[in-house]
């Protein structure tokens, strides 16, 4: 059997470099195969950062042919994709535009590369569809969309253990929940033969998966189960595999980097964190009664309050660290690849 890359590994700090400058939020990072970048950023869109370092900000807007097939003006539907909008989850669609999970709209939307923005979906089952907070194209072109809580104002889900997160598949039989009752639904990721559905649950805190079962009626998700500890000593945002098997995890606000074998044990690999402040939250989310002052104190300094982790380069063995309070992208090298994305042999424009 193959000795595990990962074990044994340790982050060398003086081995980070960044990418990326002035940015603002960068939550969610992808990656091209030409080395160009492409980060949420908080003023409503994304940041492209070409391979050469260079960068431009692309930001929402709606088209006035979009607006007038809405039957809507165009200043109104200018406002609704540049008021309150917070990108958060990123995928490429097949054609190259970019998919967003909208946390400030509560919107699944889709982005032209030029930054022409229209709505996929914003109610589901005739309800609105809540806090969306990422989005996952799998190889057969379904989109896995997650929603972390219905709950407003959504801070009092974060810092507690409420339970009413979900995750929605769309496809040709339309958009449907597929499974429900998780601790504030964050990323999900499948594995390399798409065969169980990984489920990140920021406030558990820990990481579920479920089997994907395919129908006559479409896909659904078997039993759940928690993969890996059942608390992982911090909230978990980004989760991205490697090519070994190992989840590679991120501890958001304690600021943690951390891998999941593929038995499930639990690697450190990057210790970014306040040791007190990321403890006084930790037994406070425990007994749900973290306050958002608990949480805005705990927080590292190269990739403050770390929410993802991406695999890109060549090689794909150049890692990208998102952030929700960071300016630039922390970025190193890793003793494995990561495992490709579906969009990773795709070209686009």
């Amino acid at each position: 059997m193959a000795v595990n890359p990962l074990i044994g590994f340790q982050l060398d700090r003086a081995q980070i470099v960044t990418v990326g400058h002035d940015l603002q939020r960068p939550e969610c990072i992808l990656a091209e195969r030409d080395g160009t970048l492409w980060a949420a950023d908080a003023r409503g869109g994304v940041m492209r950062i070409a391979a050469d370092g260079s960068q431009r900000f692309i930001g929402q807007r709606a088209s006035a042919q979009f607006a007038a097939a809405q039957a809507g003006d165009a200043a109104a539907m200018e406002a609704k994709y540049t008021q309150g909008t917070l990108p958060n989850g990123l995928a490429f669609a097949a054609n190259g535009d970019i998919l967003i999970a909208n946390f400030g709209t509560d919107l699944l939307e889709i982005m032209t590369r030029d930054g022409v923005t229209r709505t996929l979906h914003d109610r589901i089952d005739g309800e609105p569809i809540g806090k969306v907070n990422f989005v996952l194209r799998d190889s057969r072109q379904r989109l896995w969309i997650t929603v972390s809580t219905r709950v407003n104002p959504w801070t009092r889900a974060a810092t507690s253990r409420v339970r009413d997160g979900y995750v929605a598949v769309l496809d040709a039989h339309g958009l449907r929940v597929v499974a429900d009752g998780f601790a504030f639904t964050n990323e999900v990721r499948l594995d390399a033969r798409e065969e169980w559905l990984y489920i990140v649950e920021t406030t558990g805190p820990h990481i579920s998966r479920m089997r994907v079962v395919e129908g006559e009626q479409g896909v659904s998700l078997g039993e759940r189960e928690v993969f890996g500890p059942a608390d992982l000593g911090g909230p978990p945002d980004g989760i991205a595999f490697d090519a070994f098997g190992n989840l590679w995890c991120t501890l958001v606000m304690v600021d943690q980097l951390i891998a999941l074998t593929p038995a499930g044990d639990k690697l450190l690999l990057l210790d970014d964190g306040d040791p007190q402040a990321a403890r006084n939250l930790v037994q406070k989310m425990a007994a749900g009664t973290a306050t958002p002052e608990d949480m805005l104190r705990a927080r590292g300094t190269l990739a403050p309050w770390m929410a993802s982790v991406t695999f890109g380069g060549p090689d794909l063995q150049q890692v990208y660290l998102g952030s929700l309070m960071g300016t630039t992208i922390p970025s190193f090298r890793s003793p494995v690849a990561g495992l490709p994305m579906v969009h990773w042999g795709e070209a686009h424009p």
